[in-house]
């Protein structure tokens, strides 16, 4: 995968976008289980008081108060209080950290205080009893009795408080701050109900707010990776297309047909779909996962072991499946290959298949794809369902596990219950995100394998390229081709199929190739083009190299009709029109005339605009010929290559489209191989083809005096009256 990252960058600004977003999200979602918190601990067990600070006080309270603090604290409680009447009122826009340092200079005093009306009580909050201060006398208070002693005898009486409290967890005192808090807003004629609907109301306002900007986030990114994965998919079709486009036969030969289609569609599509989904849950994970553990830690140290075990626990079970299953991702892209190859061959085929009745034999190739492919799915979906429900039981288990050591921290009075609670939904989305990376494991696998096998297209490089300074001929040389002692073998053969061949044909001359089956006739024309390079010797258009011209350049100056003929889908002008698409509509109906197509193109219903079907499947052999003839005359070439393109054509029609060629192409050199004598007899060079070698060339007459070859392939052909005409 890391080798096709650089198809990313153009689309790093959006990349950059997703990556703020998904920080962005991340942060919204951890940021909820604090307020879930807050709603629990401080909207409803404290009646919506966040905190030991009165937002108002009596000015007795305040007196009470400032028995218990010293000089520092007294001038804190001036600084950010106002007087109003017989009420002190907290300053609007304290910055948190003001607050924060008012309410641990107030907490050990509102302590105090409680504990001095809970005095004498069983149940004193703090364990002081009135054996802790003083014998006090009936009707008296020990606060009243507090507040004439000397200020050195209160601070010790805070100072032993302090001591006996230095065990006890801080939700302790700071439950007794807001105790106090209550009381004092009860004795002001404080509404706490209305207090407490406010906070609520403000609170979940904020989750609200902040659940909508989460959305939000969520549904860009999804948006921001579609598009992403969509250009990089367009990008590579693209690439690995002009790739494709570019390899000669020895390139073909490495990759099948079938397994190209599906490297360029299906490989390509799983590569799309991880990008897709690859930036909601890959690059999520990790920063919801790390937010997670860092907001656990914050939350309570003690349980974190219980968070430590679930990710264990999960990185196990992913380990287990990923060594399993992804072997067997790697075959399945080869199963889905060798589908497609047993299906592209039975409907290609399908015309043979019927005519020797074998498609019972077809079926159960087929068959036997489809099982390979279908057990193989079953296999690897198999292990991934099965990863579902192992992740849900360990959720679960984990949930139960916090639940059941955290009820001994509520019950100890070291967490409160709306901690709790943010903890188990801080532990869910930890182990959601590793959830996420376990769901992407289906994917990334086999997208990984996609990305290796288009990689494995990408990297290769033809064994045919233009030359870095492209040679051009000569104005005044035009339809020339020669070969000079050129010999060739295909790549990894060790024989030669063509061995010292040499001859030259000037322009406007028709030069005819014949031999027997295998004697190199096709081979020797695809030189021209360049669909091979020559293994000795030179091939030589306009008196250049072709190996030292642009290929463009080269086949610009060819016009070439393939030994089986190749129609598009689209209309009859359209295929005419292929290698000159600025043809007017006289040069088609012209070059249609030539390859006497116009004939039956007339007949049809639409005549030129005639619909073709794909492959041309819907004319004869013989159409399908003349068509692929006249889109080479259209072109109006400087030489003309038929690599045995007259051969599905009737006598009549062969003599009178090789006269009409004649006739109005006289300037444009004409190669053709042919299996018919008929078909070259008036060729102005032939060239008798055996075993690779040149086993003779001249004319017609020239040949049968001394080419043994050429005299049994014409007895074989002609009768002795054609013979001696």
């Amino acid at each position: 995968m890391t080798k096709l990252a650089k198809y990313l960058k153009s689309s790093a600004g959006l990349v950059v976008a997703i990556v703020a977003l998904l920080f962005l999200q991340a942060h919204c979602d951890l940021t909820l289980p604090e307020y879930t918190s807050k709603i629990v601990n401080e909207g409803i067990q404290q009646k919506g008081i966040e905190d030991g600070v009165p937002e108002k006080m009596s000015a007795g309270t305040k007196a009470n108060l400032e028995l218990f603090l010293n000089d520092d604290g007294k001038s804190l409680l001036d600084q950010y209080y106002t007087q109003d009447g017989d009420v002190y009122v907290l300053k609007e826009h304290i910055k948190s950290s003001e607050r924060e340092e008012l309410a641990d200079t107030l907490s050990e005093s509102e302590m105090m205080l409680v504990s001095l009306e809970q005095m004498g009580s069983e149940d004193s909050a703090f364990g002081m009893d009135s054996s802790d201060a003083m014998q006090l006398p009936e009707g008296v208070s020990a606060l009243d009795a507090v507040k004439q002693l000397p200020q050195e005898t209160r601070m010790e009486m805070l100072q032993k408080l302090k001591e006996k409290t230095a065990d006890m967890p801080d939700t302790m005192t700071a439950q007794s701050a807001i105790l106090f808090v209550q009381e004092e807003y009860e004795a002001l004629g404080e509404d706490l109900d209305s207090l407490q609907i406010h906070y609520l109301l403000r609170t979940g306002g904020i989750m609200l707010l902040i659940a909508l900007l989460a959305m939000m986030a969520s549904v860009l990114v999804t948006f921001f990776s579609a598009r992403i994965a969509a250009v990089v998919a367009h990008d590579l079709r693209n690439d690995v297309y002009r790739k494709v486009i570019g390899f000669n036969s020895h390139e073909f030969n490495q990759f099948s047909t079938a397994s190209l289609i599906t490297r360029s569609t299906n490989d390509i599509q799983q590569v799309q779909m991880l990008l897709a989904m690859g930036f909601r849950l890959v690059l999520y994970s990790p920063i919801l996962g790390i937010g997670g553990v860092l907001k656990v830690v914050k939350t309570d140290v003690s349980m974190s072991w219980i968070i430590a075990l679930a990710v264990i626990l999960i990185m196990i079970v992913i380990g287990v499946l990923f060594k399993i299953a992804m072997p067997r991702f790697t075959k399945l892209q080869e199963l889905i290959d060798r589908l497609n190859l047993v299906t592209r061959e039975q409907l290609t085929g399908i015309m043979v298949t019927r005519a020797f009745s074998a498609e019972t034999h077809e079926e159960e190739r087929f068959e036997k794809a489809n099982q390979d492919l279908t057990r193989t799915n079953l296999f690897v979906n198999r292990c991934m369902t099965f990863m579902m429900p192992v992740m849900m039981v360990i959720m679960n288990g984990i949930s139960v596990l916090i639940v059941y050591s955290g009820s001994y921290a509520i019950d100890g009075g070291t967490m409160q219950v709306g901690d709790l609670m943010a903890f188990i939904q801080y532990a869910m989305q930890i182990i959601m995100s590793f959830l996420m990376i376990a769901m992407m494991s289906i994917i990334i696998p086999r997208a990984n394998v996609a990305a290796k096998r288009i990689y494995e297209v990408l990297s290769t490089e033809p064994t045919i390229h233009d030359p870095a300074q492209p040679k051009q001929p000569k104005a005044n040389e035009k339809g020339t081709v020669e070969f000079s002692h050129v010999s060739f073998s295909y790549p990894g053969a060790d024989e030669k199929v063509l061995d010292d061949i040499s001859f030259r044909a000037e322009k406007g001359q028709t030069v005819a190739f014949i031999g027997s089956t295998g004697s190199g006739k096709s081979t020797l024309i695809n030189l021209i083009p360049r669909f091979y390079d020559v293994t000795e010797g030179a091939v030589m258009v306009d008196g250049v190299d072709v190996r030292d011209m642009a290929k463009k350049d080269l086949c610009d100056r060819l016009g070439y009709v393939p030994q089986k003929s190749t129609l598009f889908s689209g209309t009859i002008d359209s295929n005419i029109r292929y290698g000159a698409p600025d043809a007017t509509s006289e040069d088609v109906k012209q070059a249609a005339a030539i390859a006497q197509a116009a004939e039956f193109i007339e007949e049809k219903e639409g005549t030129y605009e005639a619909p073709i079907a794909q492959g041309g499947t819907n004319v004869s052999g013989g159409q399908k010929q003349r068509l692929s003839i006249a889109r080479a005359i259209a072109k109006k070439p400087e030489i003309l290559i038929f690599d045995d393109s007259f051969s599905a054509l009737d006598y009549k029609t062969d003599v009178t489209l090789r006269r009409e060629l004649k006739k109005q192409t006289a300037d444009t050199t004409t190669l053709i191989v042919a299996q018919r004598i008929s078909t070259i007899l008036h060729a102005d060079l032939i060239i008798v083809l055996d075993d690779g070698k040149i086993a003779g060339k001249g004319t017609h007459k020239e040949l049968m005096e001394n080419c043994e070859v050429y005299r049994q392939i014409a007895k074989s052909q002609l009768s002795e009256k054609e013979l001696a005409g």
